[in-house]
């Protein structure tokens, strides 16, 4: 009972760091855009237009958010706050941009659902054995 324990946590650590490099991709692409292409004003702009509240302040927030947080989640650290406030950035895209074009890809909540989904199951699950969180975790456990 016991190996097959251990090839179900196995399994899972796998899953959870495939979960977190798909969800990096997505979050170091865009907010490679935000940040080298949009630039804070080209975000600061889009984000007043759509009506995001503080647009000044959130847009330079969330191009890092999603640039330095797609970072954190290749690396798996910090895994659970970032993947909060990741899940949080999503629900804000689905409130102020998806949510009126209805489901369907390419404007609808489809794709941005998605990407809620992979945040929520990353911050409840955590990052897995393949992360810096696990090896800061087993070093911690090993101090006296």
């Amino acid at each position: 009972m016991a190996a097959h324990s251990v090839s179900t946590d196995k399994k899972l650590d796998i899953a959870m760091l495939v979960l977190r490099l798909v969800l990096a991709a997505v979050f170091i692409t865009h907010g490679h855009a935000k940040l080298f292409a949009m630039g804070f004003s080209g975000v600061t702009s889009f984000f007043t237009s759509i009506g995001v509240p503080l647009p000044g302040v959130a847009a330079p927030l969330i191009a890092l958010l999603e640039f330095i947080g797609g970072i954190a989640l290749v690396l798996g650290v910090l895994t659970r706050v970032v993947a909060f406030l990741l899940a949080c950035d999503m629900l804000g895209a689905i409130i102020f941009v998806h949510a009126a074009h209805g489901y369907a890809a390419p404007k609808g909540v489809e794709e941005v659902l998605g990407n809620f989904g992979m945040a929520v199951a990353i911050a409840l699950v955590g990052a897995g054995a393949y992360s810096i969180d696990a090896l800061l975790s087993r070093r911690n456990s090993r101090t006296p």
